[in-house]
């Protein structure tokens, strides 16, 4: 039970923590930080798929097969966003002289 108590509290300290370092950042940088942490927490699912194999009780593995559907679910979002966020960059094609620009209306 002390151990539970530890747990827990050590928990809710790194929530705040978190969010305190979170909320401190600028917007500009948010996405691409966002971006990089995201693919750091492929090793959090690796980590869960090493776990899952020394588990021994059911309440374990329904835990860790969450924390991996989520941990993939964050990656691959992470990996999205900043798909999305690059394409913001790349220089579009000049039209050419013969060709209507789009929305000409005629």
């Amino acid at each position: 039970m002390d151990r539970l108590v530890i747990d827990l509290a050590v928990l809710v300290l790194a929530g705040f923590v978190g969010f305190a370092v979170i909320s401190k950042v600028p917007n500009t940088l948010h996405t691409p930080l966002m971006s990089g942490t995201n693919a750091i927490h492929g090793v959090v699912v690796l980590g869960g798929l090493l776990l899952m194999a020394e588990s021994s009780g059911v309440l374990e593995k329904i835990l860790l097969v969450i924390a991996v559907a989520f941990g993939t679910i964050n990656v691959v979002g992470g990996f999205l966003v900043t798909d999305r966020m690059l394409e913001m960059f790349k220089t579009r094609p000049e039209p050419r002289g013969d060709e209507k620009p789009e929305g000409d209306g005629s």
